[in-house]
């Protein structure tokens, strides 16, 4: 969603169906005793907790199946009045397969396995105890592919842009869902697009994240020791058509990738501030490469969103960027060119949009600003040289004041001891720069150590 609309410019209206009448959910409401909307709403409860734990944009509009069974009957209707299904004597209603010819089976070649066609179920009678609903054909629910293509339908009409979905459910999900929704509507092509998404497994494990397999990680064990960005990150360094696995070292080398850009945004921060000393910049070298990383990202994206390729392209501009920031102890009054790499940053922030490079709250942001600058003024003050005899600096250098060094170890160890808590303060020369890091307490942080010198004469 954020690629099409913020970087194409697309309106995307995002509608999605929840399923809080299945199979599963039925057996599941057996077994513990309780009623199936209870399970579903824990379900969606959870998925919505989730998505917001993660900063997913959420759809334009939530739709559940049992608030839609009327749509669901009228539908169907449609169907068997355009001579595609059937009811049976038992009160089920079936699909006509046959009636299509060879329009079935556009995704057949997309699976690994050769299936016989059969026809597949609209409307199933209930079973004892089973929810039901009234219906034409007697008591019953809806079946499983044709809740899709009705809700879909109700929002966006006998045609709509992309259907998503994870690549299990091409055949035959998404096969059954193309099949009914063109014969009910009478067109010849209902969806323009399908986006099959690869699954996320468990690294060395050939079966998909899954609760019913008992092999995943919840979100809430996961942001134990990794962040929301971390993972989008990590998720973004893979194809979305591909299988992914998940792992420690797959997550550290996006903690990796996401640190590289976040050190880099506020080492410009602090350079625009006038912080951070540097050599003259090649301006014009950096204005090039930014306009030719905004015309590469924009062809990856548009290449299947090529997230891979993107990101590899803006560590590339980060590099560029990093062999121009080289910083040195003064600036001899060279000029500055802090508009080229404002861009630079502008440019990067934008296009990870709320992944939030610097993973800073504005509240926080000011609290770690006051303490740095008092930090940095108490380590100004204990570095001033001293001329006398009686200094602790070698002959003909200034030294310290010896009742001063106790200060100059407080700052050190506050810098040490805010490091693992993602606090991360480097001290350059007489001034001092600040970030904020993805790391958690008791995770693994950055750790950054200045011994204490002696000024130079």
């Amino acid at each position: 969603m954020r690629i099409l609309s913020r970087l194409f410019g697309i309106t995307v209206i995002h509608a999605m169906v929840i399923t809080d009448i299945d199979d599963k959910i039925i057996k599941r409401s057996w077994e513990e005793d309780v009623s199936p909307a209870t399970i579903a709403r824990t379900y969606e409860d959870e998925f919505k907790k989730d998505m917001l734990s993660l900063k997913v944009i959420p759809p334009a509009v939530y739709l559940r199946v049992t608030e839609n069974v009327h749509h669901i009957i009228a539908f169907i209707e449609g169907i068997v009045k355009n001579g595609h299904a059937y009811a049976t004597t038992e009160g089920d209603v079936y699909f006509d397969i046959k009636s299509i010819g060879d329009r079935y089976g556009r995704f057949v070649g997309a699976v690994e396995h050769t299936f016989d066609y059969w026809d597949f179920a609209l409307w199933k009678r209930s079973k004892p105890q089973e929810p039901y609903w009234e219906s034409p054909w007697g008591r019953g629910r809806p079946g499983w592919h044709i809740e899709c293509s009705t809700i879909a339908s109700c929002v966006f009409g006998s045609q709509l842009d992309i259907h998503s979905g994870g690549i299990d459910l091409a055949f035959p999900h998404h096969e059954n869902e193309i099949a009914q929704s063109e014969a009910y509507h009478q067109c010849g092509q209902w969806a323009n697009y399908f986006l099959h998404s690869g699954h996320l497994h468990l690294k060395g494990s050939a079966e998909k994240m899954s609760k019913s397999l008992k092999n995943y990680i919840t979100i809430k064990d996961f942001l134990q020791s990794y962040s929301a960005n971390e993972f989008r990150m990590f998720c973004l360094l893979a194809k979305y058509r591909s299988g992914i696995d998940y792992s420690d070292d797959n997550m550290l080398e996006a903690r990796a990738s996401l640190a590289t850009v976040s050190t880099f945004v506020h080492d410009v921060q602090a350079y625009m501030k006038g912080q951070l000393q540097c050599p003259p910049v090649q301006e014009a070298f950096l204005w090039e490469r930014l306009a030719e990383t905004k015309s590469s990202i924009m062809k990856a994206l548009a290449d299947d969103f090529d997230t891979p390729r993107a990101v590899g392209t803006l560590l590339n501009l980060v590099y560029y960027g990093n062999c121009q920031l080289r910083p040195v102890s003064t600036s001899d009054g060279a000029a500055r060119s802090p508009a080229v790499f404002g861009a630079v940053v502008s440019y990067i922030t934008d296009i990870l949009d709320e992944a939030d490079v610097a993973s800073t709250v504005g509240s926080l942001q000011n609290v770690v600003e006051q303490l740095t600058r008092f930090r940095s003024e108490v380590r100004a003050f204990a570095l001033a040289p001293r001329q006398d005899p009686l200094s602790t600096g070698t002959p003909g250098k200034p030294g310290l004041h010896p009742d001063r060094i106790p200060l100059l170890k407080a700052c050190d160890t506050l810098r040490d001891e805010l490091a693992p808590l993602g606090i991360v303060i480097k001290d350059r020369g007489a001034t001092s720069t600040w970030e904020i890091t993805e790391g958690k307490q008791g995770r693994r942080g950055q750790r950054i150590h200045n011994e204490v010198q002696e000024p130079s004469s």
